[in-house]
């Protein structure tokens, strides 16, 4: 009798041991599926199809439903550059937010939001500058430097909402720290 309990107990725990093996290959098995159908939707909403850069933008939280708040990271980039955002930068951001068809309540205005409200850090930078060497790889001169413009355009109005010198628009309306960030910028078309 005390075989066939040790038995008992020597197949309840290996059936226990195999039970959450499986599970967690279930999981793991989910969790790319997971991924794939992610960076299937990222791809589609964005037109990237570089898996590094995909990979890159989920691990900082940008997926099909934000890719547009990162469409306007360069704005928030050269509006936080001298370390604080005015409130007309916050209004040209939230300007360009809704032309570009950004809807209040939604996950990419909610992130813009949130890169509003606290500087967003360097990686946000560097995902953008991979986001748009993705973008235009594959671009026409024509449209790679139609988009350059759009986009240092907007990024220069931001820089410019705020002012001059106290806010006066007296001198010189772009700080050094927005020029640079605004290099930086045009640096990443290849420009």
């Amino acid at each position: 009798m005390s075989d066939r309990v040790f038995e008992d107990r020597r197949a309840a725990l290996e059936e226990a041991f195999f039970a959450k093996h499986n599970q967690e290959l279930l999981a793991r098995l989910r969790e790319r599926d997971r991924q794939a159908t992610d960076e299937g939707a990222l791809s589609a909403a964005s037109g990237i199809t570089d898996p590094a850069v995909l990979k890159q933008l989920l691990g900082l939280g940008i997926g099909a439903a934000t890719v547009a708040a990162l469409a306007l990271a360069p704005l928030v980039l050269v509006a936080w550059a001298d370390g604080a955002m005015s409130k007309e930068e916050q209004s040209a951001i939230l300007s360009a937010a809704h032309k570009r068809g950004l809807q209040p309540g939604g996950p990419g205005h909610a992130l813009l939001e949130h890169w509003m409200s606290q500087a967003p850090g360097p990686e946000i930078a560097e995902a953008w500058k991979a986001y748009i060497r993705a973008l235009t790889a594959s671009m026409p001169e024509a449209e790679r430097h139609a988009l350059r413009q759009a986009v240092l355009g907007q990024a220069e109005q931001v820089a410019d909402a705020a002012g001059g010198f106290l806010g006066l628009g007296v001198g010189n309306r772009v700080s050094a720290a927005e020029r640079a960030v605004l290099h930086e910028l045009a640096a990443a078309f290849g420009a």
